[in-house]
């Protein structure tokens, strides 16, 4: 490659942040990125996000909501702040409307639950009229959710069954009896 030709190549591909504290997962993200025309940033929190952004502005930004320390939707404030023209994508493993509603409100323009596939994600950041169809999925059923807050809150309560089961206001070998149950798939 010519070394002009390589310059002019980097031009063109678009910068995306992207900012997830599973660096195996924030590896993979930048190298689906990166085949699809983008030129990743990566960042292991919010903090590690703003110097990022303090060196240059990206036209995307990729934010995992939940991270220690500063959260995700705080990062996106802060990212919108800085420069309210990037684009901003909400991706989380703990989807609700609640968030994704304070998300929006916050300066992102979509709002993603993982899994989320890379054309999901790339698709995401299209203006709406210009987004192709997803997939309709199924809704979960009643009992899939339970069982997922049931393990959202376990593992916010660090494992701990009677703590998690306190949290809740059930009685600890009810929460046991629930989560012995295998998820339902939908």
């Amino acid at each position: 490659m010519i070394h002009g030709q390589a310059s002019d190549e980097r031009v063109d591909r678009k910068t995306i942040l992207v900012v997830d504290d599973e660096e195996t997962f924030r590896k993979r993200l930048m190298r689906a990125l990166a085949d699809r025309g983008f030129e990743p940033w990566g960042a292991g929190s919010a903090e590690e996000a703003l110097e990022r952004v303090a060196a240059g502005s990206s036209e995307y930004a990729l934010v995992d909501l939940r991270m220690p320390g500063t959260t995700g939707l705080q990062l996106v404030r802060q990212l919108h702040a800085l420069d309210p023209t990037t684009l901003i994508v909400v991706l989380t493993g703990y989807g609700s409307i609640a968030t994704a509603l304070d998300a929006v409100r916050s300066g992102a323009v979509h709002y993603l639950t993982k899994p989320a596939d890379i054309d999901e994600i790339t698709a995401a950041f299209e203006p709406r009229a210009e987004r192709p169809a997803l997939p309709v999925t199924e809704v979960p059923s009643l009992a899939r959710v339970e069982w997922e807050h049931l393990e959202r809150v376990l593992t916010q309560a660090g494992g701990n069954i009677t703590q998690a089961a306190r949290l809740l206001g059930i009685h600890r070998r009810s929460l046991q009896r629930k989560l012995g149950k295998s998820p339902q798939s939908r």
